[in-house]
C-alpha cells in the first residue's frame, strides 16, 4: 500500500506576523512533506503579504518541503481579483485554487494546480474535467464521507492525487458578512481587525451553553475539531495520498507527530487518546463516517489498530 504524505493546510486564522514566521520556522523541521501558504479567509489580513509568503516558501523548499500557495476562498472586490491574478501568475510554486475563478486563471495559463476543500467536487466527471484542465491534486470536500470517497477514487484519472482533510475545525460556510466584526457591533469595513483577538476563532455557544460554532471573520467553522486518525487504515486502503492537518494556535506540530506515528504503524488507540488531549473543545468525525457532522465515532471500527 501507499505511504500517505502529511500536509499542513493554510492558516485559517489571523495571527500576529511574528507568530506566523515562527510557526513556519518550526514546521520546516516537522514530518509534514507538503505545506500550504497564504491567506484564504480575508483580504484585509495583510500582516503577511504575498512577497512574505514567497520568501517563507523558498525557505521551506530548501528544507525539502513541497510548497503550495493557497488562494482566497471568497472573492468580492476587484482588488481581490487583481491579487488573485498576481498569485496565479507566480512561477515559483503551484497554487491551491479555493475558488473556481482561480481554476479558470490557472487553467488558461496552462498551469497545474490543486483544488482545496471549498471547491465542490462531487462526482467523477468533475474530477476528469478538472484533470484535463491541469488538476494534479484534489482535496475531498469536508462534507463527503468514505462511501463517496470510494466511488470517486474508482473514477479518478490516473496520476491524480487525493488529499483528505484529516484534522481541523470544519469550514462550514463563507459569507459576504464578517461575523466577527458583527459580534462586536462593528461594520465589516471598519472591523478594527478584531479577528486577531481570536487566534483560534470566536466561540459561539447555544443557549444550553453547548459549544456550537466558531466565528472566523467571514467563515463559520465547527466548534469541535474534525479528526480522522482512527480511519487511517480505511483511508490508506482507498488509496488516499495526502492527509491534511489544519493549523491551530497551539499543539499543531504535536498533532503532526501523532499522525506521523500512526502512518508508521503505531497503535491508533493510544495515539488517539493523546490527540484528543490537544484539541480545544473535543472531536467530531461524523461526516466522514456517514453520520451527522457533529457526531464522533469514538471506537476504532476495523480489526487492526495499525496502519500498515
Amino acid at each position: 500500500m501507499n505511504t500517505m504524505k502529511l500536509s499542513l493546510g493554510p492558516i485559517q486564522y489571523f495571527w500576529e506576523r511574528q507568530r506566523v514566521l515562527e510557526f513556519y520556522q518550526q514546521a520546516a523541521d516537522s514530518a509534514a512533506e507538503i505545506i500550504y501558504l497564504g491567506e484564504v479567509i480575508c483580504s484585509k489580513r495583510r500582516l503577511v503579504k504575498l512577497e512574505d509568503w514567497l520568501a517563507i516558501g523558498t525557505e521551506l523548499r530548501q528544507s525539502g518541503k513541497e510548497v503550495i500557495l493557497s488562494s482566497l476562498t471568497l472573492l468580492e472586490a476587484a482588488t481581490e481579483t487583481s491579487s488573485l491574478k498576481k498569485l496565479c501568475s507566480n512561477d515559483e510554486f503551484m497554487v491551491e485554487a479555493n475558488d473556481i475563478s482561480a481554476v479558470q486563471l490557472l487553467s488558461a495559463a496552462g498551469k497545474h494546480f490543486v483544488t482545496g476543500p471549498s471547491v465542490n467536487i462531487y462526482n467523477g466527471r468533475s474530477l476528469q474535467l478538472l484533470a484535463r484542465k491541469g488538476l494534479k491534486r484534489w482535496v475531498l470536500p469536508v462534507e463527503l464521507g468514505l462511501e463517496t470517497l470510494k466511488d470517486l477514487q474508482d473514477l479518478r484519472p490516473e496520476g491524480l492525487e487525493t488529499e483528505v482533510y484529516a484534522l481541523g475545525r470544519l469550514p462550514l460556510a463563507y459569507s459576504a458578512r464578517c461575523y466577527t466584526a458583527r459580534s462586536h457591533n462593528l461594520p465589516k469595513d471598519d472591523c478594527q481587525f478584531k479577528c486577531i483577538d481570536y487566534p483560534d476563532g470566536r466561540l459561539l455557544k447555544t443557549r444550553e451553553d453547548q459549544a456550537f460554532l466558531v466565528l472566523n471573520g467571514i467563515q463559520t467553522q465547527s466548534a469541535l475539531t474534525h479528526q480522522v486518525l482512527e480511519q487511517l487504515p480505511e483511508l490508506q486502503a482507498l488509496g488516499v495520498d495526502v492527509l491534511r492537518i489544519s493549523p491551530q494556535y497551539s499543539g499543531t506540530l504535536k498533532l503532526v507527530e501523532i499522525f506521523d506515528a500512526a502512518r508508521k504503524g503505531n497503535e491508533l488507540k493510544p495515539l488517539n487518546e493523546k490527540l484528543l488531549g490537544l484539541l480545544p473543545l473535543g472531536a467530531c468525525n461524523g461526516y466522514l463516517v456517514e453520520q451527522a457532522g457533529m457526531d464522533y465515532q469514538a471506537e476504532v471500527s476495523h480489526d487492526t489498530q495499525k496502519v500498515v
